[in-house]
């Protein structure tokens, strides 16, 4: 039973009984829950701060987990960038220097992408900085895959083409070493068979019997083939491109026509003694920009170094030539 209170009225001079109202109860009642309210409020607040749900817990482990993935993924961006910048180097020092070509320019291999912020929707969240650097990382390796793509491509088309020029370029001997008797007289100043007056001989001649086969010495187009009256005699110009050309004179007969294309071995035709000769032989030539150029150096697919040092030692010889 609760305790009856009481207070002393001094008009009436009497103690009379103390009724509240219910405002006042209530009053007196909140007051008394309001710190147990207030402690559970507060313990409430500390465990949402302090004390992960399940499920909290579960996103906090996925983020651990993500965020050990992008370190590990920017690890192995370092080695892929390093592995490119490698590739690089050698497309610029040495692919492109093997055949001829001037390195990419910086700005093009920088491959800058410019334009307006692309990355502005990855702002915002806890580990934006570590994903926008991958992001842009991983951006400017893919744009450098391209750049470095391009070039490799340009390179390959480099390397059929140089393929081509190395099959076109003149490098063997027009006359077999089995079918040859000697070689009589080298590029140089001789005396000429038929006028007997020193006379600059662009060429170099091969002594052989008469249908001896000649062939020719890299890939090109028959651009003459018939007989001339120039002291030739029957002969045969080839044009290997890249600024080469091939002239195989006195022969007996000829087995390509003109606008034939030929391959390097192919035969031309036959050893005779047309034209301005002295006996049965091939007169050979090699032009480069036009201007006849010394033949001897270019039997290089011909010859073992034994056989080359003795090759330019018979073409030295200063007598007479058979042309």
């Amino acid at each position: 039973m609760a305790e009856l209170k009481y207070r002393f009225n001094p008009e009436t001079l009497n103690f009379e009984r103390i009724r509240l109202s219910a405002w006042q109860k209530g009053r007196r009642l909140l007051l008394l829950l309001l710190p147990g309210l207030l402690v559970g409020v507060l313990g409430i607040f500390l465990v949402y701060q302090f004390v992960d749900s399940p499920k909290e817990a579960l996103l906090r482990r996925e983020n651990k987990q993500l965020l050990l993935q992008y370190e590990l993924m920017n690890k192995q961006l370092s080695e892929v960038e390093n592995v490119m910048a490698d590739i690089r180097r050698r497309d610029d020092n040495l692919y492109r220097v093997i055949f001829e070509a001037d390195p990419l320019p910086e700005t093009m291999r920088q491959a800058g992408s410019g334009g307006i912020n692309r990355y502005r929707n990855l702002k915002g969240l806890e580990s934006s900085d570590l994903v926008i650097d991958t992001r842009k990382r991983l951006d400017k390796l893919t744009r450098q895959m391209v750049v470095q793509s391009r070039s490799l491509d340009e390179v390959s088309s480099m390397v059929l083409l140089k393929q081509e020029m190395l099959a076109s370029i003149p490098s063997i001997q027009p006359v077999s070493n089995d079918d040859l008797n000697r070689t009589s007289s080298g590029y140089g100043w001789r005396i000429h068979p038929i006028h007997k007056i020193n006379k600059f001989h662009a060429g170099m001649d091969f002594t052989a019997k008469t249908g001896t086969p000649i062939h020719a010495t890299g890939d090109g187009k028959v651009v003459f083939a018939e007989y001339a009256s120039n002291g030739y005699g029957m002969h045969v110009i080839i044009d290997h491109g890249y600024d080469y050309q091939t002239l195989y004179a006195h022969m007996s007969k000829i087995n390509v026509r003109r606008g034939q294309k030929v391959k390097r071995g192919e035969e031309l035709g036959l050893i005779g003694n047309s034209g301005l000769s002295a006996g049965p032989h091939l007169h050979y030539e090699v032009h480069r920009f036009g201007e006849a150029v010394d033949p001897v150096n270019f039997y290089f697919n011909d010859l073992s170094p034994e056989e080359y040092a003795r090759m330019i030692e018979l073409s030295q010889n200063a007598g007479q030539s058979l042309d």
